[in-house]
C-alpha cells in the first residue's frame, strides 16, 4: 500500500511520472563510498557549479582524496566561502554558463592539464527566461554552456569528462526546430527534462567523437537520484508542494547524492557509461551502472543535437 501511494505521489508531482530508467548490470553489491576513493594527489579536477549542492559535496570528497579541485562558479564570493570549508587544495574561478563570453573567458585563461572535467552546474524549473545569448535558460545553461566549455577545454583534458544528467532525462522531448521554446507554450518541467536529455545525448556523441579520434579521454554521465539540494527550492504550485513532500520522504542528502558523480569521475568504467543510485527507481542509494533511457540512446538524435549545438555556440570537437 505504501509503494502504491508513493507511486501516486511521484506521478502527481512530476518527479517520476512514467520516466523510468532500465535496470543495468550492477557494478557491485558492495556499497561504494567516498572512503573508497583512490589517492588523487597530483590530479586536477574542474567542477562547474561547485558552490552548493552536489557540486560542493563532490569537490569536498575529491579534495579530501588529494585532488586539486577548481570550483568553477557564477558567484565567486560564495564559491570562496565553500572552498574555505574544504580540507585540501582548492581554487575558485569565475564561470557563468549562461554566458558564452564567460565560458570563452574561462577556457582561454586555462593553460594547464585537466585530469577530470565535471559538468555539474544546472538550473531547474525556472520561469521562461533567456541566457545572455538568447537561449532558453535550462537548455542554455545545462547543455549549451557545458557543450561549449567542454569543446574549448578538450585540448587540456587528459582523462575524463563527467556530465551530470537526471532521472528525468527519460522524459525529454527535445524539439530541434524549437530548442528555445519560441513556438511552443513554455513548460518549465519539460524544459528541464529536455536539457537533461541533452546532457545524456551529449555524452553519447562526445564518446563517439573521442573514440573516432582514438583519444584516451572518455565521456561518462551520472545522476544523483533525488537529492535534497537547493535546486528543489524551485518546485512551485500544487505539484511542487507534493514534490517537496516526496523529496523529504525519498531523497538523500547532497553528500550521498554526489557519490555517483565521484564514482563516475574516478572508477575505471567504459566510455558512455551512466552511473546512478542503486535503490528504488534509482532515487537513492549507492553508485551502480545502469542503462541510459531509450531517449538518450538515439545516435541520430545525438548527432543532430551536436550539430545544432555547434552552430549555436560556434564551438565544436577540436580537430587534431
Amino acid at each position: 500500500m505504501l509503494r502504491v501511494r508513493l507511486r501516486t505521489l511521484l506521478a502527481a508531482s512530476g518527479i517520476a511520472g512514467s520516466h523510468r530508467l532500465s535496470r543495468g548490470a550492477s557494478i557491485s553489491r558492495q556499497r561504494w563510498t567516498a572512503a573508497d576513493l583512490p589517492d588523487m594527489s597530483g590530479s586536477t579536477v574542474v567542477i562547474t557549479g561547485a558552490s552548493s549542492g552536489i557540486g560542493a559535496s563532490a569537490a569536498r570528497q575529491l579534495a579530501g582524496a588529494g585532488a586539486r579541485v577548481v570550483l568553477a562558479v557564477r558567484d565567486v564570493p560564495k564559491g570562496r566561502a565553500v572552498a574555505g570549508t574544504i580540507s585540501g587544495q582548492t581554487e575558485v574561478r569565475l564561470l557563468n554558463l549562461a554566458s558564452l563570453a564567460s565560458v570563452r573567458a574561462f577556457a582561454s585563461a586555462w593553460s594547464e592539464p585537466i585530469d577530470i572535467l565535471i559538468n555539474n552546474a544546472g538550473v531547474m524549473y525556472l520561469p521562461n527566461r533567456r541566457t545572455e545569448d538568447g537561449f532558453e535558460l535550462h537548455m542554455g545553461t545545462n547543455h549549451l554552456g557545458h557543450f561549449a566549455l567542454t569543446n574549448l577545454l578538450l585540448p587540456h583534458i587528459t582523462q575524463r569528462v563527467v556530465t551530470i544528467t537526471s532521472n528525468l532525462a527519460s522524459g525529454g522531448k527535445i524539439d530541434l526546430h524549437d530548442l528555445n521554446w519560441d513556438q511552443r507554450p513554455y513548460k518549465a518541467s519539460q524544459a528541464y527534462a529536455d536539457s537533461k536529455q541533452a546532457n545524456s545525448l551529449f555524452t553519447l556523441q562526445l564518446q563517439r567523437q573521442l573514440s573516432l579520434a582514438a583519444s584516451g579521454v572518455s565521456a561518462v554521465s551520472a545522476h544523483p537520484g533525488v537529492a535534497n539540494t537547493n535546486l528543489m527550492g524551485h518546485l512551485g504550485g500544487l505539484g511542487g508542494s507534493m514534490a517537496k513532500v516526496v523529496v523529504r520522504v525519498i531523497s538523500q542528502d547532497a553528500d550521498r547524492g554526489a557519490l555517483p558523480t565521484v564514482y563516475a569521475a574516478t572508477k575505471e568504467i567504459p566510455g558512455g557509461s551512466l552511473v546512478c543510485p542503486d535503490g528504488y527507481r534509482h532515487f537513492r542509494g549507492y553508485p551502480e551502472l545502469a542503462a541510459s533511457p531509450g531517449s538518450a540512446q538515439d545516435p541520430e538524435m545525438a548527432a543532430e543535437l551536436w550539430s545544432l549545438s555547434a552552430q549555436l555556440t560556434s564551438t565544436d570537437f577540436p580537430s587534431g
